[in-house]
């Protein structure tokens, strides 16, 4: 189970590009869909928990897989392979860089902004399959965006204020 988890996330940093949000899509399909380690409700959860804990996206999810799924020793796994590619890539990178203007490290860079920018909308689209929208959350979501575009207010000042309402609407 333990290399199991290891190398689905290690798949998982190894063939996304652009950051947490655009890993998303790939965690989800395999943690619940292949693995089925978790069920669809449950990885939401573990989404909510992963944005409002410090550290990245990717980490977080990684980790808290790893710990529902195999406990402590599992949330190490799944954190070392999701980040060991990065890693790697990093390496790989700088040995490549060291000629200036290289065409060939260019063009990738090139495919990868485009491959990140497809993976973070289909997170985008799968986040907002699970989200439950009524007129309360709307009239929230309005105000703070007309707070924020109009008034220029402070987006943690915002964010605060959204959670206060939330808490005493819901």
């Amino acid at each position: 189970m333990l290399m199991r988890l290891f190398f689905t996330f290690f798949k998982i940093g190894l063939f996304s590009f652009g950051g947490g949000y655009a890993m998303l899509p790939l965690i989800k399909q395999e943690v619940v869909d292949i693995n089925r380690w978790m069920s669809n409700e449950s990885f939401t959860n573990i989404i909510g928990i992963s944005q409002v804990t410090p550290g990245p996206l990717a980490i977080n999810t990684a980790t808290y897989v790893g710990y529902k799924t195999s406990g402590i020793i599992g949330s190490v796994y799944a954190t070392l392979g999701v980040s060991l590619p990065s890693i790697i890539i990093f390496i790989i990178a700088k040995l490549f860089m060291k000629k200036k203007n290289n065409k060939y490290a260019e063009g990738i860079l090139k495919y990868i902004r485009l491959c990140a920018v497809g993976l973070i909308a289909a997170a985008a689209i799968m986040l907002m399959d699970d989200v439950t929208v009524n007129l309360r959350s709307f009239i929230i979501f309005l105000s703070a965006f007309v707070l924020s575009y109009k008034f220029k207010m402070d987006p943690i000042l915002l964010a605060v204020l959204s959670g206060i309402v939330g808490f005493i609407v819901f």
